[in-house]
Parts: structure tokens; C-alpha cells; sequence
């Protein structure tokens, strides 16, 4: 059939060629229609259209004579057909105007959208790229930078400042092969780093998608940093399995759509803790499947068609319009016989189903299908013996026995359609039989010979089963038969089948002798539980049997897990009980996966109310969790054996937001140059924002004033503020140094939380650096790569000036193979005179020296420290027989990544049990040459709610003797 032609002025061939074959008999003649106008062409010669086969062939087109609809007519004795249509169009694609395009100025971190404006064109289906300062250098996408496909616009998440220069799009038509570029637009960056927030700047629209085509949904944002893009299908834990997610994020490929991927599809950008979201749906519009029916006396010819919007139908009777919606033809004449077209059509497309009806009148007939000469039946079963001659009007049916004409009765029975049925067959009923067809144009026979053969009965049935898990199973199957016949057994698990060759692993089908078909299964799973079905089967009949095999383990996943209410620091959990699988269930462990969690893996058990939730619970209130937090639950349930396999997460949902409870920690701070105030602190973590528009209000003022000053910071990542004001400044005959409180509070849209402890922080003497250095600095080396390093803090000189100081700073490297510029350094509360040196190599000789420092400056050095770190220790393949100085001891629950850490200096450690649930010891020695290698042990209880079976001490004082500490 023809297909859509776009023809463009620069086709080297210049003509277009429409294809049309029809399969026929005798062959068809072919003509041509555009725009419902016969073309002619056999009538008047055209110097543009000529016919060769069926195929339309137009020279020289020209947009106003050709352009159009065409369809193709083939037509021979028995009746018409007509092709479906196909469009001619003329493609184009225009230039970019020469209109120089203006400079775009941002700053650096900011986001940046370059305008496209791309010209006329047809088709519209073009794709775009951009050029970067020359041709053909072409800007390749990444996570920063994203082309429309829709729009051509060239968009920049964040500027940085090598994407300076100038740049040009450019449209390419790939059905035409042409393409154009614009103008240059300058891009002009401008020094100044901040943060901004996730903007959706690309956002696509509500979709309508064809059945069994692909759609690319666009996403795409503008922030500092770049942020990422996550797409979900509302109403659903996963994507659909054909979607597929590119270019960093920004496109989502949906391929092969499928009624079930109709549905609201959201997409979410996220730079570090500010979100941006939107959500469009994806609608459906569907072709029409093509139906075919059979022709008889009484036929209705149906076009049944489904879509979106509704298909309109109409019909063609030899290529001429016949009618609409069904049909109906109550008596056939011959001259109803005819080639039929249903056509249904809608915004989306048109679809053609053609059959033709033949009507036909002849005498019945058996040499296409005879009755079967040799019949067998089962002793006391039922026997049907077809008739199925080809005959038209529908024959009259006789049947005989012998010699005898057979009537309907209790027992025999000529059905509808002229088949022989024998209900409760006995020896008697062995014979020939005969089927006799007669109509108005004639009558025909065929004859076959029923022999009874004895039924097949089972004799040793399987029996229901009970087994524990990894067990073996034997369910028994004899049955007696025919000794005529052959039998085979079948064995099928919930009406399927099993198929031996391919569950060879755990089903085995034992045949040791003729009338047995036991059945072996081998390490029993919890999926092998169900109904076990023996069929024993010859060529004539069948008969089954069937067992129950239970199987005790562990329970099987709760299903329908859903959240019903939602709070801010709670929600409503709902699920429906799963199979207990022969043991009863204890209770039931609710997990959660927040937002943030560190794997797909990392669920955590939730708390609850009430507290313990026994076998009969089917919802509870998750408590303590964080307002405006991501959520997700499962549920999994406990018997005697143990957990068994968590639910299917719920849906993720959203807590709502509430004020703030907690105050950021660590505040501080210390007084600059020209009258800088910093203040410090350690920021909130983000589940603690509890909610939108985060931030910080900062309150500091002098030691002896009544009135704060207050400042506001909207950035959560914040972790300093810097306060400027001359008058801070402590002039050179002040004799103490100034001081300051300051404390700092959390705020979200909900309102505000509480403050920090307020702190004092001091402004030194301006330019005052402290004056006098650490003294005794002493040093011991721990391991091989670490050192403990002590020193006497910097006091009051006696001077008559007060010594202020921040803290510490302590350099080492490595006396003569490291430079001092190069050497590693660490910073040290002033409240600290002591810390630990690490990532030291072994067997090394190290300098040491310490300073005080303050807002102002870094004191003068201490005296050189000289010491040499261990040399490394030996090898795990050796043989260890060091004594450890400590033992470190993890003990963490299972699905846990922390937990507390014990250190003793003996080979035991004892401390209670813990009744609930399963654990996880991590033991490690401390050498002289560094720590020794970690050795783990499982405490796996029989269930959570049962009692523990092993001492915790027992099991560790295996563990450390199982480390090798020396025992």
C-alpha cells in the first residue's frame, strides 16, 4: 500500500513514486485517485503521472498540482479494493533571519537560556544542536547543559566561566537532509559565585501517546549547584519497565507505550537540599484493530474498533460506500458476494480490514473431511463421533448402526452441528456407524467403526502433604488401564503444567514401572506449595487426582502496604496479612527508607504504637519520624522459623512540615581584620529542616549591651557569617581585648525554632597576633601511620596584655624527605592541648611544631618536635603473635550501619543480650604496628520475639579469640 511522501524542491530525482499491489486472482487492474478525483490515465496522456505495474509514478511535481491525498484502486471479476491513503507534501525548511541576535550577560553560578527561534519548516519534526564559537564544533549535552528538542532553546543549569564564547543553533530536517544555523549569541559571564535553587524550566505538557509507539518526556533545570533530575509515575513504586532515563536526567523514553503506562508522570530536581517539582499526564490515543467475519445464510459483518477519541466507521462494497456501524444480512443472494472494506478512522489515524463474501450453494461432501474409520471409546465414557460435511444451505443429518436408523434418547443423542453422542458407552454399542447428509442439491454418507476399550482409573492417588522447607517430597500416582493402550502421566502445580526438562533441579518424575507416574520433589521451596493435580492419560480418555502439599517456613510477605493518614511526625500504616506458611505468625516489623538513606538496601526498623505488634495486626501508627521527610515502608512478618521476605514498599510519601526543634551546634567564632566579626557554626542536618524557605537568624552583640543585632540566612548549607563594622575594632590603647555573645537560631516557613546556647567570642587587640608559642611539645608514636603529639598552651606573658587565642595549629612532615610548605596540618580547639597525627608513613623520621593562631594571625612556632613512627606491621598471610593493647568491639543491629563501640584491654567483654532482634559483632585488635584485621559474627535468634539461645559473652570471647590476639 502507498505511504506518506514528503517531496522536497531538492530531490535530485524529481519524481515521487506511490507504491500499490494487490494479491489477486485472475490480477487486478489498478487505478488512481487524489483528492477523490480520478486520476486518468489511460484516457488522456499527463506529462507528470504514468503507471507502471500498480505503482503511481508523478515527474516533475509540483506542489500546487501534486500535493495531496492519494489512494490506490485495484479491481478485477470478483470486486473492488481500495488501498488506505497516503499524503503528499511538499517539505520546506526556512532560513534563520540575518538579524543580529543580542549578547546574553549572567553571572557565574547563575542559570542561562539561550533562545532558539527556530524558522518555518515542514514536517515540524526536525532535531536541534548547538554550535559553540566555529562550525562544526557542536555543543555535547551534559548534566550542566541541555537542547530542547521541543524548542530548540539551549539552557545552562549553572554558568561557569569556561562557557564564555559565542554560540549558534542549529535546526537540521532529517526527511528533507537540509539544515540551518542562526546567528551568533554572545554569552558574557560575570565573576560571581552563589548558590541558587532548583528551578523546572523545562517542564512537559500533558502528553497523548499512540499505542505501541515511543514518547521522550523533556525535564530540565537551572541551579548552583547543577541539580539532578528524578523522574516517578505517580501511583507506582518504579518507572514502567521500557522507560528509560538519559541525557543526565533531563529525557525520560517511554517505548512501546502500552495501555498500563497511562498514568501522571512527575519529575523532581534537587541540588542539595532545595527541590523543584512538576507533574503532567500521559494520555492515550489508539489505531484500530483490524476484524474479520465468516459468511452464511444469516450473516452480520462486524468492525470492531477501539481508540481514543472513538473510531468513526463506515463501510465500501467493491469500493463504493455501503453503509455504516454493523452489517446485517438476514438471507444471502449471490448478489450480495462482493469484496467489503471496513474503514475506521479517528484524529490518530485510519485503518483499513477488508474480506470478501463469497455466497455459495452445493451438495454436501466428506472428501475434505470424512467421519474417522477407526473410532475408540472408553468403557462407561462418552463418545462423539463428528460429522462435518461441506455443504450449503446446512444438510439434514441421519445416523445408522449397521443397518439400524438411531434416534435421540436418553443415552444417544445427534447434536447441532451433526456429531453422534454415546453417553455410559458399553461393548454393546462397538459397530459401524454412518453418517448420512442430505439438502436440496444433493446427500452424501461416511462410515467409521467404534471399538470400547476399558477406562482408565486411578488406583493409588496422591495424598495431602505437610513438609518443613529444603525437604524432599514423594506424591504416589498409579492408575490401571487398557493393556491396548498406552499411558503417560502428567503432573501439573495450580492447573500449570510442570515442565521436567526445565525444573529439572527440583522435579523429578519417577517411572520405574508401566502403571506408576510418582512424583519427587527435591529440596522444597516455598513457592512449591499449591495443589499437585496427576492426570493419567491415554489415547482415549483421562482421569486425575489430585493432593494439597503444605509447606512449613518462614511466612510469606504481607501485601497491599499502604499509608492512610499522614502527619508531620507520624503516619497510619495499613497492610493486608500474608500466608503464615504452616507456622504461626508471632507479629510484625515495620522498616522505613528515608529520603536520604544511604542505599536501596538501608531500611530501619520503625518505632511504632502500640510498641509490639502481635499476629492479628494489620495497621499501626510509624511514629517519631521527620517532618517534611520522604518516606517509604515495608512490612515483614515473624513465626518460629524466623523473618520472612519484606513486603513491597509502600508508596513515598511526604510528612508534613512543622517548626524546627533542633539549634545548630559548635557556635563560635573570632574577630578578623578591619573589624570583621565571624561567627560560626556547625549546620543543621537536612532532616531537621521540617519544612520549606529554611534558614538561620544569627544574634550577636557586644558583651556588655542590652540589644541584640540580628541577621537572617536563607542558605541552610551556611555554616559562617561575617558582621563588618569599624566601630568593632579595638583601638591600641584598649587594654583588653573586646568581647562578644552570640547564638544562633533555626527558621522554615512554619515558623521559628529555638536558639543555640549563647557563646562568647572575643575581637583581639587590632593586628594583635598571639606573642607566644606552645612550649614542652612532646610526642609518642601509637602505630606505624599515627602519633599523639602534647604541648603547654600559650598563658598570660605577664606583660599586662591579655593573650587571646582561637586555637592550635600543628604541622609535621618528614624531616628529610618533605618540604615545611608542604607539611600536613591540623587545627586545634584552644580548649585542647593535645591531639592525634594521622596518614604518617611507617619507619619515618618526623618534625613536629606547634603555633597559636587568632582572628589576627598565626603565633610564632614552638621548638621542633623530633620523633620516628613504627616500623609497619607484618602481613595478614603471616602468622601474628603480637600482643593487641586494645580490643575495639562493634555491636550493631542487622541492617544497621553504626553502633556502639566497646574497647577493652582483656580477651572477654561481657554486657546483657538484647531480646529483640538479630545482631552484628565487628572485632578488631590494636597492635603496636597498627590495627589488625576486623572479624565478624552473625547472633541470628531463632525469631525476634523468642528468647536468645547463646550468651552474648560466650560468643564474643570466640570472637576474640578467633582474631588472634595472642591466645
Amino acid at each position: 500500500e502507498p505511504l506518506d511522501i514528503v517531496y522536497t524542491k531538492e530531490s535530485p530525482d524529481r519524481l515521487i513514486s506511490m507504491n500499490c499491489r494487490a494479491r489477486a486472482n485472475p490480477a487486478p487492474t489498478y487505478r488512481w485517485r487524489r483528492d477523490n478525483w480520478e486520476i486518468k490515465l489511460m484516457e488522456l496522456p499527463n506529462e507528470h503521472y504514468s503507471l507502471v505495474g500498480g505503482n503511481l509514478i508523478i515527474n516533475n511535481p509540483e506542489e500546487k498540482k501534486h500535493a495531496g491525498t492519494y489512494v490506490c484502486v485495484a479491481k478485477n471479476v470478483y470486486g473492488t479494493v481500495i488501498s488506505k491513503e497516503a499524503k503528499v507534501k511538499f517539505g520546506y525548511l526556512e532560513e534563520f533571519p540575518d538579524e543580529e541576535r543580542d549578547p546574553v550577560t549572567v553571572k557565574e553560578g547563575q542559570g542561562a537560556v539561550l533562545l532558539c527561534a527556530p524558522p518555518k519548516r515542514w514536517p515540524t519534526e526536525v532535531t536541534f544542536r548547538w554550535i559553540y564559537n566555529e562550525f562544526p564544533v557542536f555543543l555535547h549535552p551534559d548534566k550542566r547543559r541541555f537542547v530542547s528538542q521541543s524548542t530548540g532553546n539551549l539552557y545552562i543549569s549553572k554558568v561557569e566561566a569556561s562557557d564564555a564564547g559565542n554560540y549558534s543553533c542549529y535546526v537540521f530536517n532529517p526527511q528533507i537532509g537540509k539544515g540551518v544555523y542562526s546567528k551568533f549569541i554572545p554569552l558574557i559571564s560575570t565573576e560571581e559565585k552563589k548558590r541558587y535553587k532548583a528551578d523546572l524550566v523545562v517542564k512537559f505538557p500533558d502528553t497523548t501517546a499512540m499505542l505501541n509507539y515511543n514518547v521522550t518526556l523533556e525535564c530540565f533545570a537551572l541551579g548552583n549547584p547543577a541539580p539532578h533530575i528524578v523522574w516517578r509515575k505517580i501511583g507506582a513504586t518504579d518507572l514502567p519497565a521500557s522507560a528509560q532515563v538519559s541525557m543526565s536526567g533531563a529525557l525520560l523514553h517511554l517505548y512501546n507505550v502500552q495501555y498500563e503506562d497511562s498514568a501522571g508522570y512527575e519529575c523532581e530536581a534537587i541540588n542539595q537540599k532545595w527541590q523543584d517539582w512538576h507533574q503532567a499526564w500521559l494520555y492515550w490515543a489508539v489505531t484500530i484493530n483490524n476484524t474479520q467475519k465468516d459468511v452464511g445464510s444469516e450473516h452480520t459483518m462486524s468492525c470492531v474498533a477501539n481508540g481514543k477519541p472513538g473510531p468513526y466507521i463506515r463501510w465500501l462494497k467493491d469500493g463504493y460506500s455501503y453503509g455504516k456501524g454493523e452489517l446485517k444480512f438476514s438471507s444471502l443472494t449471490f448478489e450480495d458476494s462482493g469484496m467489503y472494506q471496513c474503514i475506521a478512522e479517528n484524529y490518530w489515524g485510519i485503518i483499513y480490514a477488508s474480506a470478501e463474501l463469497r455466497v455459495i450453494a452445493c451438495a454436501p461432501t466428506f472428501e475434505l473431511n470424512p467421519v474417522k474409520k477407526y473410532l475408540l471409546g472408553a468403557n462407561n465414557g462418552r463418545v462423539v463421533i463428528e460429522c462435518k460435511p461441506r455443504a450449503a444451505p446446512r444438510p439434514r443429518f441421519t445416523w445408522t448402526k449397521g443397518k439400524e436408523v438411531l434416534f435421540n434418547n436418553s443415552r444417544i443423542s445427534i447434536m447441532f452441528d451433526g456429531s453422534l453422542e454415546i453417553l455410559n458407552a458399553t461393548r454393546n454399542d462397538e459397530g459401524v456407524y454412518t453418517c448420512l447428509a442430505e439438502n436440496d442439491r444433493g446427500k452424501a454418507n461416511s462410515t467409521g467403526t467404534l471399538t470400547i476399550t476399558e477406562a482408565t482409573q486411578i488406583t493409588v492417588a496422591p495424598e495431602d502433604t505437610q513438609v518443613m522447607v529444603g525437604e524432599e517430597v514423594h506424591l504416589q500416582c498409579q492408575a490401571s488401564f487398557d493393556p491396548s493402550l498406552d499411558i503417560t502421566f502428567i503432573w501439573s502445580l495450580d492447573f500449570r503444567v510442570i515442565d521436567f526438562y526445565l525444573e529439572w533441579k527440583h522435579y523429578e518424575r519417577i517411572m520405574d514401572r508401566e502403571d506408576s507416574g510418582e512424583l519427587k520433589i527435591m529440596n522444597v521451596q516455598l513457592r512449591h506449595e499449591g495443589r499437585y493435580t496427576c492426570t493419567a492419560q491415554t489415547v482415549v480418555d483421562n482421569v486425575t487426582a489430585s493432593a494439597d502439599l503444605k509447606i512449613k517456613g518462614l511466612p510469606a510477605p504481607p501485601g497491599g502496604v499502604r499509608v492512610e493518614e499522614i502527619r508531620d511526625t507520624s503516619v497510619k500504616l495499613v497492610w493486608n496479612r500474608g500466608a503464615d506458611h504452616g507456622s504461626p505468625i508471632l507479629g510484625y516489623t515495620i522498616q522505613t527508607r528515608d529520603f536520604y538513606a544511604l542505599t536501596e538496601v538501608d531500611w530501619r526498623d520503625a518505632s511504632t504504637s502500640p510498641t509490639a505488634l502481635d499476629r492479628m495486626s494489620v495497621m499501626a501508627d510509624v511514629v517519631d519520624l521527620y517532618p517534611w521527610m520522604e518516606y517509604e515502608f515495608r512490612v515483614y512478618a515473624t513465626n518460629e522459623f524466623g523473618d520472612g521476605e519484606a513486603s513491597i514498599p509502600s508508596m513515598k510519601i511526604k510528612t508534613w512540615d512543622a517548626v524546627p526543634v533542633v539549634a545548630p551546634t559548635n557556635v563560635g567564632g573570632y574577630g578578623g581584620k578591619d573589624g570583621e566579626l565571624i561567627i560560626t557554626w556547625t549546620p543543621v542536618q537536612p532532616q531537621y529542616f521540617y519544612g520549606k524557605k529554611f534558614g538561620y537568624v544569627v544574634a550577636f552583640k557586644p558583651h556588655d549591651d542590652v540589644d541584640w543585632w540580628y541577621e537572617t540566612i536563607s542558605d541552610p548549607e551556611t555554616r559562617r557569617y561575617v558582621h563588618r563594622d569599624a566601630s568593632f575594632r579595638v583601638k591600641s590603647n584598649d587594654f583588653q581585648v573586646r568581647e562578644f555573645q552570640v547564638k544562633v537560631k533555626t527558621f522554615n516557613s512554619k515558623g521559628d525554632g529555638p536558639y543555640s546556647l549563647s557563646t562568647t567570642i572575643y575581637y583581639p587587640r587590632d593586628g594583635e597576633v598571639p606573642s607566644e608559642s606552645p612550649t614542652d611539645v612532646y610526642s609518642r608514636p601509637v602505630s606505624s601511620h599515627e602519633a599523639l603529639v602534647w604541648w603547654i598552651p600559650v598563658m598570660d606573658t605577664g606583660t599586662g596584655l591579655q593573650q587571646y587565642i582561637d586555637g592550635y595549629q600543628v604541622k609535621y612532615w618528614r624531616k628529610y624527605d618533605d618540604t615545611e610548605p608542604g607539611a600536613n596540618r591540623i587545627f586545634v580547639p584552644a580548649s585542647m592541648n593535645q591531639t592525634r597525627l594521622e596518614n604518617m608513613l611507617p619507619d619515618s623520621h618526623y618534625l613536629i611544631e606547634v603555633r597559636a593562631y587568632n582572628g589576627a594571625g598565626v603565633g610564632p612556632p614552638s621548638e621542633h618536635c623530633e620523633m620516628f613512627t613504627k616500623r609497619a606491621r607484618k602481613t595478614r598471610c603471616q602468622n601474628h603473635t603480637g600482643i593487641p593493647y586494645t580490643v575495639h568491639v562493634m555491636f550493631r543491629k542487622t541492617g544497621y550501619i553504626t553502633g556502639p563501640i566497646y574497647m577493652t584491654g582483656w580477651h572477654f567483654i561481657d554486657f546483657p543480650m538484647p531480646q529483640v532482634g538479630d545482631y552484628e559483632l565487628e572485632v578488631r585488635g590494636r597492635y603496636e604496628g597498627g590495627d589488625g584485621p576486623i572479624r565478624k559474627i552473625r547472633l541470628q535468634g531463632k525469631a525476634s520475639f523468642l528468647r536468645p539461645t547463646l550468651s552474648l559473652a560466650a560468643m564474643l570471647l570466640l570472637a576474640l579469640c578467633i582474631v588472634g590476639l595472642g591466645i
